[in-house]
């Protein structure tokens, strides 16, 4: 069987790191993949921290044996301009490692010794922390993730199926969203509520949300399945979520984003006017066997 990068599904880490990097100019794309293989060793920890590694698209594309090539994959390469014209970002990178672990001081470590492995090949183009805030809130204040999946499920909500092409493998959605603290604050629990399409206090969700509410906007129901592993990062004067989004089809994470941008009907998800994306990023997250193929050199 066919084995995934086991720390997509490593729940309950407090500390986590996202670096994404960009080849150098002279820099051969196997070596990077051949690079990160490396590091990748053993296959679940390095020094007791989970690492998740994924590729460019069109890099892994070019570099892996079409076998492991998920099909209809690519980049964020265009930026998403919706309804008033409202924008999301394209920052793609080749490439990308999520570290997490119990704490950061470790992570800290390990995220610089990772950096120094691959600098002759890709330096850092983009770099964030996070860490959990009361327990399973994010910065909005509210509950995030209730309608994840079970680990029991996520595999089959993350992963490409068995006999598929890049088979356990999975496509990340990697985007930073800056909260506009002051403006959200201002707002009664009620405006909030009906903002996000939940209760505060339970995450139970309203039943008469309103139809551009935030989880009216990413109905699972309608755009399929995701499993997200968000994570509030930032400073005390700038901060937001981490939008952390896997699943076995690129477009149910597209379409989720339309729909937020208003692309879909001309509505926007309400959500957008208190917080923004300054970057975005979709990445091949190769399984652990065909990672290995590459430690050979």
């Amino acid at each position: 069987m066919t084995i995934p990068q086991t720390g997509i599904f490593a729940l309950g880490t407090a500390s986590h790191a996202y670096l994404e990097f960009d080849l150098r100019a002279a820099a051969d794309e196997r070596a990077l993949v051949t690079a990160v293989a490396r590091l990748r060793e053993p296959r679940t920890t390095m020094s007791g921290v989970n690492l998740v590694a994924g590729f460019r698209p069109e890099l892994w594309g070019r570099v892996a044996p079409a076998d492991d090539v998920p099909a209809d994959v690519e980049g964020f390469n265009r930026e998403l301009v919706g309804t008033d014209g409202y924008r999301m970002p394209a920052t793609q990178h080749d490439a990308v490692l999520w570290l997490s672990g119990s704490a950061y001081d470790v992570i800290f470590d390990v995220a610089r010794s990772a950096i120094a492995t691959l600098e002759p090949l890709a330096g850092v183009a983009e770099e964030a922390s996070s860490w959990p805030y009361q327990h399973d809130r994010d910065l909005t204040g509210f509950i995030d993730g209730t309608e994840n999946p079970t680990l029991f499920d996520a595999a089959d909500v993350a992963l490409f199926p068995q006999g598929s092409r890049g088979e356990a493998g999975s496509i990340l959605l990697l985007q930073k969203w800056i909260h506009d603290a002051r403006e959200w604050e201002s707002q009664t629990v009620e405006r909030q509520e009906l903002v996000i399409g939940r209760r505060k206090p339970d995450s139970e969700e309203l039943e008469d949300k309103p139809a551009d509410s935030h989880v009216a906007r990413t109905d699972q129901d309608d755009f399929g399945k995701i499993f997200r592993r968000n994570m509030p990062f930032g400073t005390v004067t700038e901060h937001g979520t981490m939008f952390v989004g896997f699943s076995r089809e690129q477009r149910r994470l597209s379409r989720m984003l339309e729909s937020m941008a208003g692309i879909v009907d001309g509505m926007r998800d309400a959500l957008t006017y208190y917080t923004r994306p300054v970057t975005g990023a979709y990445y091949v997250v190769p399984s652990i066997p065909a990672i290995r193929r590459y430690l050979g050199g």
